[in-house]
């Protein structure tokens, strides 16, 4: 699995998982259950991860949907 987004960003996380979603590209929404621990507070970021082989397909759909400055660096995990 490779890193596409970390953001404590919820509105962000869910545009990104609803475009990720209607694309049918696998994903996983990590570090979510991390609020429980936080207290809520929106400190901890969390992170959406793809699979190696639809990172690519990925990246090429955020950064037409506009937010391709919200993609961790590639390599980057």
């Amino acid at each position: 699995m490779d890193e596409l987004i970390r953001t404590n960003d919820m509105v962000l996380i869910s545009f990104v998982d609803a475009l990720l979603k209607e694309a049918g590209i696998d994903h996983i929404l990590a570090d979510q259950n991390m609020s429980v621990i936080e207290g809520s507070l929106g400190v901890l970021p969390r992170r959406i991860l793809v699979a190696s082989e639809d990172v690519d397909a990925a990246r090429r759909l955020l950064t037409e949907a506009g937010i391709a400055d919200e993609l961790r660096p590639k390599g980057r995990g």
